[in-house]
């Protein structure tokens, strides 16, 4: 017995020395303080192998320890601190705040109609445009109350080094007051014009690389068109309509940016929006601002009555027939047409007639030297979307008493068409007098475009 228990006694302290080291390790892997390893990790006088377990710091002891300058902040302090400063925005959002600010300006003026198509183009180029502009306007407003507030005296002046990405970012900042950003501007390689889009068609064609051509859908296949300068292919559109201009566009990005070319549209604006189509007060130059010197939403989107073919009227009204059997009642459809062909100095023709005549026999007759009755000429102008149309006399009379007048209401059926003629009013004007009686127009329909060729 003496012997057994001697042997125990030195497993224990063989065991004691072994779990004292391994402490010892543990504790120098961690990087525990020395003064945390007297007061947490004592070795205890018990023979078992747990290792006692570090607890986790508390709140209190980060607080405590900040308190006294040992920490750093936490990183959302250091990420989001009371002078940070926005990332630069990129080229599209930029355009988009600028949109909106414009927007901003009509609301307040009043002009709400355009404030709210510039609102839907600016969220158009970008959802997030609302909270890049007003972030902006607060830094503007920052920057302006810094340089409106008193200086302190030059003994006073403590200078403050500012790092380099704040210095980039102000000075960026300050480079965008002063710049004028207006729609995306699409260069054509090689060609005298340059083509600006707005809205929705802005922000697809900024996304598209830069170097653009014509590809065949077969590889083996050669493409003669993709050897033709920009030059050549733009003097081509400029022989063609606008319809044939927009088929073209849809081949592919290539064609589409040609046809974006302000030479294109610049002389078709031109040459159709002046009296009567828009008022003699309004100029040219402002109604190109009006939508952000982009020439090609100008045709599509403002009005415009076309000249290159007839408005046609097609009316029906039914008449109680007389038969010899008096047990039958008859009833007769009567159809008539109205057409109306504009000029762009000002003329119309107007021309009533019964089914005896279809519009393919009226077409080739309908000018001014039509002598038939119910034929009338007469002028015309535009104001907004609303044709007047006066002074509509049947020509070659001289006993004429009254002329009629007409006003329209112009549009579009679908966008960029204006193909559509509404009656607000038809009176009969006494000559004389310049009195005028409403007509009814209880079996009158709307006008509808249709292009005759040769009139173009």
């Amino acid at each position: 017995m003496p012997a057994a228990t001697t042997s125990i006694a030195e497993e224990s302290e063989e065991l004691a020395r072994f779990r004292q080291q391994w402490l010892e390790e543990v504790l120098s892997k961690k990087k525990v303080p020395s003064g945390e390893d007297a007061a947490g990790s004592a070795p205890s006088t018990a023979t078992s192998f747990e290792v006692p377990i570090q607890p986790l710091p508390q709140p209190h002891t980060s607080h405590r320890r900040a308190s006294h300058g040992t920490s750093s902040p936490p990183p959302i302090a250091r990420r989001l601190g009371p002078h940070a400063t926005p990332a630069p925005m990129g080229p599209v959002l930029q355009r988009a705040v600028e949109v909106y600010r414009k927007a901003v300006l009509h609301e307040q003026r009043s002009e709400l109609d355009d404030a709210l198509r510039l609102y839907r183009t600016a969220f158009r180029m970008d959802p997030n445009v609302d909270r890049a502009y007003h972030l902006m306007e607060d830094q503007q407003q920052r920057r302006a109350a810094m340089a409106s507030a008193p200086r302190p005296p030059a003994h006073e002046v403590h200078h403050h080094k500012t790092g380099s990405g704040a210095s980039a970012v102000d000075s960026l900042i300050h480079e965008l007051e002063g710049v004028e950003i207006g729609p995306a501007r699409i260069p054509v390689a090689r060609a005298r014009g340059d083509g600006f889009v707005t809205g929705m068609l802005a922000g697809l064609v900024a996304s598209w690389p830069d170097r653009l051509s014509f590809e065949p859908e077969n590889e083996q296949e050669a493409i003669p068109i993709k050897t033709m300068p920009d030059e050549l292919l733009l003097h081509v559109l400029r022989l063609v309509d606008h319809t044939t201009i927009e088929r073209f566009a849809r081949v592919n990005r290539k064609a589409r940016v040609l046809t974006l070319d302000a030479s294109l549209w610049r002389p078709l604006v031109q040459t159709i929006y002046r009296p009567p189509q828009v008022s003699d007060d309004e100029e040219f130059d402002a109604l190109v601002l009006k939508y952000m010197m982009d020439f090609r939403r100008v045709y599509i989107e403002h009005p415009r009555v076309r000249c290159d073919g007839l408005y046609i009227a097609v009316c029906h009204y039914m008449r109680d027939g007389i038969g010899e059997n008096v047990w039958v009642n008859y009833s007769h459809l009567v159809t008539y047409y109205r057409y109306l062909r504009f000029y762009p100095d000002g003329q119309v023709l107007s021309l009533l007639a019964n089914e005896e005549l279809s519009p393919s026999q009226v077409i080739p007759l309908l000018k001014p030297t039509l002598r038939k009755k119910g034929f009338y000429v007469g002028n015309w102008y535009l104001d907004g979307t609303a044709v007047h149309i006066d002074e509509l006399v049947e020509p070659g009379s001289d006993e004429t008493r009254y002329s009629f007048q007409m006003i329209l209401e112009l549009r579009s059926r679908p966008l960029g068409r204006w193909n559509r003629l509404d009656f607000r009013g038809y009176d009969s004007v006494h000559i004389a007098t310049g009195e005028a009686t409403p007509l009814a127009l209880k079996n009158e329909r709307p006008f509808w475009f249709s292009k005759v060729r040769s009139y173009a």
